[in-house]
């Protein structure tokens, strides 16, 4: 009874609201797992600047307080509880992989290259005690081998070999990733519209009443946000928008995303994206969002840092290719 009175009075706009919703808490959900799993693929947190994290993280606490302090219904603190207990394994995850990972590989570096010195040193010794003819022979020997020219033919037919293979090789590996990151959005917008029109149907979820308009004379102080929880709710905003400078310049510096998820800042635009438009669709009264300033400029403002970082990835990710085939090469 309750659901078909729900549904006789739902409207376009208050059902767009709900799916935009719960799109946006489906994305917020999975946001750390491909990051978490590039980490963990590369054996290196080397690409994630740790201040990025680190400045995510208080926007959350920041986020977590505020809502506790405004009693916000439960699952908008289950969710912010959530961000922060992901944030914290991310943040370990990093800081395994910079101080203990990376401190063992330039420790076996620096001994793999005492080891070659030393060996350089010997064969370089042994060789000034080879006579002088006979390494005249021998290079003759092994320069004269095979028809004239055929050396550098050999070369070159060899040399050309990755620009032939490497194109059709990076192409597919473009494709493949186009295709896993857009499976991915369609899959996470297909379970939060799932999840709403379950919750809809089984009554767990129900339009939120508009917010009273202050002036229609009607006393709306004792459901309004508490100023200590607006204070927070404007220092998340400040950290979230702050927190993606130290990745930007990080990228800029390195003239490199590698090791970067470009998943990770896909599910974040999409994350912010249909959570102001959950709050646009909802209402666009002035009183209603001027309360939820705070998110919108937190979720909003950061949708232009995001962008910054795609095209970051744009400019960077050929220079990162050429940088991974000569390493293969």
């Amino acid at each position: 009874m309750a659901s078909s009175l729900a549904s006789a009075d739902l409207t376009s706009q208050e059902a767009l609201s709900g799916i935009f919703g719960s799109i946006s808490l489906a994305a917020w959900i999975f946001l750390l797992v491909p990051q978490l799993y590039e980490n963990y693929r590369h054996h290196s947190a080397d690409g994630i600047s740790l201040p990025f994290l680190f400045i995510w993280f208080v926007g959350d606490i920041a986020n977590l307080a505020g809502a506790l302090w405004a009693k916000l219904v439960p699952t908008v603190i289950a969710l912010a509880i959530y961000f922060c207990f992901a944030d914290v394994a991310l943040i370990l995850q990093c800081l395994y992989y910079k101080l203990l990972v990376n401190r063992g590989t330039k420790d076996g570096n620096k001994e793999a290259a005492r080891r070659s010195s030393s060996s350089t040193a010997g064969t370089r010794e042994s060789g000034e005690e080879e006579p002088l003819l006979s390494r005249r022979e021998s290079h003759h020997s092994v320069s004269s081998i095979g028809l004239p020219g055929s050396h550098q033919r050999t070369k070159s037919a060899s040399g050309s070999l990755p620009g032939i293979t490497e194109e059709p090789s990076r192409s597919r590996s473009i494709l493949k990733g186009v295709l896993k990151n857009t499976s991915s959005i369609l899959l996470i917008c297909l379970i939060g519209t799932a999840g709403w029109a379950i919750a809809w149907k089984a009554g767990a979820w129900t339009p939120a009443p508009l917010p009273q308009d202050p002036a229609s004379g009607i006393d709306d102080t004792a459901s309004g946000t508490p100023l200590g929880a607006e204070i927070l709710g404007y220092a998340s905003a400040v950290a979230y928008l702050g927190a993606r400078i130290p990745q930007i310049f990080k990228n800029w510096r390195s003239r490199s995303c590698e090791g970067l998820s470009l998943l990770f800042f896909l599910l974040s635009l999409l994350g912010n994206l249909t959570y102001g438009a959950g709050i646009l669709f909802h209402s666009l009264q002035p009183h209603y969002l001027l309360v939820n300033l705070p998110w919108l400029i937190g979720s909003l403002g950061t949708m232009v840092e995001d962008c910054t970082i795609f095209v970051q990835f744009h400019l960077y990710g050929e220079r990162d290719a050429e940088g991974a085939s000569a390493v293969v090469e």
